[in-house]
């Protein structure tokens, strides 16, 4: 494939000496990219096919493996059918794509232009079942707790989830050679359900995706995706990394790995991560996804293999990497093993929508076209004239500012299940929980309320439906350090319906180093 590049990140090329009479040569970087109009489409396609046969084939190994990587003795699944087959009868993993596709939608309905609240009320109303940051988001927006307060770690204890990171395809690929337009996108729309480093996730994707109209050069996409990521935050830190160590460790993944496991993989934000080994962080899955793109070096396979074998959301960090792979090389290029049974399912509907992967193909290239010529560039022809966007940081945000984890408790439930009760001392807590088994369509809603040191604080509305769901009974970060109790009542306890819950979070201003805890109270003890 003929290499493009957007531009050489040098603004000018000095040549000069201090000699007398030596002339300065300027070197003026290119700064358009020209495709036909078939290359575009070619890339779209492949960008949302990879997509979709990376979600494919990571899917069986989703949070199967926590905290270790596939070994390699283990042969991952695929095979003539495949596609159709899981698209057919495990529709509920495609998440990635419907989630999209719903954005999307609202595109093709109300315009490039269409307010944040139209893509809000989409997805908080869509019949899908969500997780994690989006389903904290949907609660919100379903509670009158809009954008972007939905997706605010104070109103979001999953605000640095994987979510948005693993949705923000259409924003790089409606975005060719513009990742400051991605960035834009994802402004709008990842705030829903996301803030700090979980929106980062989503930012740093679709920059990817924007850049990989315009480079076939890995290296290049991946570190210069990330100027659009502020310096200080911990998910350009993490990335960075992983780049470095990927220069350290050139042949082997696993030692990155390792080394991201070590520095990177304590979760402080979801309450499902705390003290466990499942991590569905937007910064450490992010890293897995740049793993497979580094070593992968081009080769699809390779790329799939070592994202998915990476381990945690083995199905969405390969989507990721496939999608962005496929945006690079085109659809053409993606290679036939892959393509495998592809045909016979790019006419099947995602579930909970009415698009297909034809349709998207054709919708996505219809809004790569608006966004270039909305955003500067040129349609003549057949030929079409990128704007340039040298990438800019977004601006700096952090989620769980000054929160540490220091404890996990068991909570007590009264003697007549209708009182929630615990004691602890910090400055927050979560109260993990549900009440909403899998596939629950009851309209029933418990009525609670939420005390701290016997005031009420809030008055949480608990859902029994799974669409419509609260992710976690209930939270504060915002304590003033001391010794508190907390109480969840229940107003209208139900003999048909429950809520679950066996324990808390409790959070402090500063960390715990439990070794060294332990380690002086044993020499106490000793002594």
């Amino acid at each position: 494939m003929k290499k493009i590049f957007l531009f050489l990140t040098c603004m000018a090329i000095l040549i000069s000496c201090n000699n007398p009479g030596t002339e300065k040569t300027v070197v003026t970087p290119v700064t358009t990219t020209t495709l036909s109009k078939t290359q575009l489409k070619d890339k779209i396609m492949g960008g949302w096919a990879g997509q979709t046969i990376g979600v494919t084939f990571g899917g069986p190994y989703e949070f199967r493996f926590q905290g270790a990587f596939i070994a390699d003795y283990q042969p991952l699944l695929w095979y003539d059918g495949y596609l159709k087959n899981t698209m057919e009868n495990i529709p509920g993993l495609y998440d990635d794509l419907y989630m999209d596709l719903t954005f999307v939608d609202i595109f093709e309905k109300h315009g490039l232009d269409a307010p944040v609240d139209s893509f809000a009320n989409a997805y908080a109303k869509a019949g899908y079942a969500l997780w994690h940051a989006n389903q904290a988001g949907r609660y919100n927006i379903l509670h009158g707790i809009n954008a972007p307060e939905s997706g605010h770690w104070l109103n979001n204890p999953h605000a640095d989830c994987i979510d948005y990171q693993i949705e923000a395809d259409f924003a790089g690929l409606m975005s060719p050679g513009m990742p400051n337009t991605a960035s834009e996108i994802s402004d709008k729309i990842g705030h829903i359900m996301n803030y700090g480093d979980g929106w980062y996730g989503g930012v740093y994707v679709g920059a990817m995706y924007a850049l990989a109209f315009t480079s076939n050069d890995i290296p290049f996409i991946v570190s210069e995706a990330l100027k659009t990521i502020p310096q200080q935050s911990e998910f350009y830190q993490c990335i960075n990394d992983v780049i470095g160590w990927h220069k350290q460790y050139p042949t082997d993944w696993k030692q990155t790995w390792l080394e991201v496991e070590k520095k990177w993989a304590s979760d402080i934000g979801c309450p499902d991560g705390v003290f466990h080994p499942f991590n569905i962080d937007a910064k450490v899955n992010a890293s897995y996804v740049v793993m497979g793109l580094l070593y992968g070096e081009g080769d699809f396979t390779k790329t799939l293999e070592i994202s998915t074998r990476a381990g945690q959301d083995a199905d969405c960090n390969p989507s990721s990497a496939g999608g962005i792979l496929g945006t690079m090389i085109g659809y053409s290029n993606i290679p036939a093993y892959w393509k495998l049974g592809l045909k016979e399912a790019e006419d099947i509907d995602f579930k909970y929508t009415t698009i297909s992967l034809n349709d998207v193909y054709q919708i996505g290239y219809k809004h790569a076209l608006q966004n270039i010529e909305q955003n500067g560039g040129k349609i003549e022809g057949e030929q079409i004239t990128l704007p340039w966007q040298a990438p800019v940081a977004v601006k700096f945000e952090k989620s769980f500012d000054g929160l540490y984890p220091v404890n996990k408790i068991p909570v007590t439930w009264s003697e007549a299940k209708d009182e929630i009760s615990f004691d602890f001392e910090g400055t927050g807590f979560v109260l993990k929980g549900n009440c909403s088994p899998w596939a629950n369509t009851s309209d029933y809603v418990f009525k609670t309320e939420l005390y701290l040191d016997n005031e009420i604080i809030e008055k949480p509305l608990l859902p029994v439906n799974f669409t419509t769901r609260r992710h976690e009974l209930a939270w504060n970060y915002k304590i003033p350090k001391g010794k508190h109790s907390v109480k969840l009542k229940i107003l209208n306890p139900s003999k048909e319906h429950t809520i679950y819950s066996s324990e808390a979070i409790i959070y402090s201003d500063a960390p715990v180093d439990g070794l060294t805890l332990n380690m002086q109270k044993a020499k106490g003890i000793s002594e």
